[in-house]
């Protein structure tokens, strides 16, 4: 290939990361690591700054996980690699599809292979459609049966208020707290955004900020400000939220 291909890397354990750079360097000597990253909101924003030709992305990682900064780098047009510590089961996920993976530690002759496929599809035109792909990993993933939020409790002066989360239109990370906003009112809680993350159905609630989270059927329009950034109006609320250069690529298309 006579074009420069660039590549993002994002893994949460430096020794890791470390020598996955190094084996880089060694098997793919032309390709160009304009990022690497400890951590996904680090990896989102290098996503959406340089749109990566590549992504190797450890599946888990803290505060934004390696399938939302996967679906950056599609968007930008990328291929992706992800690096997991999955067992051999929870791996059958991958080997349908167009992603490839890589099972911790990673060995230099299984990376060997991952580069030959991956500079193979970039003489190639994609027909895939890896926005699906990603999501459908997603869903397999999933721990079957994995805990969701169903109620909020939370602390109003003197008395807790339990609110229900089909009621919440947004979480806003505030200080040391977040704020639970519903149509009518709003309440703080003490529990960090990233922990509630972890229980929210992700096809009910989007991150569209390091520190905010929304429901995406409230969602009536996206805009741009006069600064040019990027800002979400929901139905029947007057506040409008900020929407971060990382998390842009949700709205493409809508």
């Amino acid at each position: 290939m006579t074009d420069t291909v660039t590549a993002l890397v994002a893994e949460d354990e430096a020794p890791q990361r470390a020598a996955l750079l190094e084996m880089l360097e060694t098997l793919w000597p032309g390709l160009d690591v304009i990022a690497a990253c400890e951590d996904g909101i680090t990896a989102l924003q290098a996503a959406a700054e340089h749109r990566p030709r590549v992504a190797f992305l450890d599946i888990r990682m803290p505060g934004v996980g390696g399938l939302d900064v996967a679906r950056a780098v599609v968007a930008g047009g990328g291929l992706v690699v992800f690096t997991t510590a999955y067992d051999e089961y929870a791996i059958r996920a991958f080997e349908a599809g167009a992603v490839d993976y890589l099972l911790k530690p990673v060995s230099e002759a299984r990376l060997r292979l991952a580069v030959d496929r991956l500079q193979e599809r970039l003489r190639q035109p994609s027909g895939d459609d890896l926005q699906a792909l990603v999501d459908d990993l997603e869903a397999r993933l999933r721990p079957q049966g994995e805990r969701q939020i169903r109620w909020i409790s939370a602390s109003i002066g003197d008395h807790v208020r339990m609110i229900g989360i089909d009621e919440v239109l947004f979480f806003q990370a505030q200080d040391k707290y977040v704020r639970v906003v519903t149509a009518d009112d709003e309440a703080l809680i003490r529990t960090p955004l990233k922990e509630l993350l972890g229980g929210l159905d992700p096809d009910t609630f989007w991150q569209v900020h390091r520190g905010t989270v929304v429901r995406v059927s409230t969602i009536d329009r996206v805009r741009r400000d006069e600064l040019g950034k990027t800002r979400i109006q929901l139905r029947g609320h007057r506040e409008s939220l900020p929407v971060s250069a990382a998390f842009v690529h949700r709205f493409r298309g809508m």
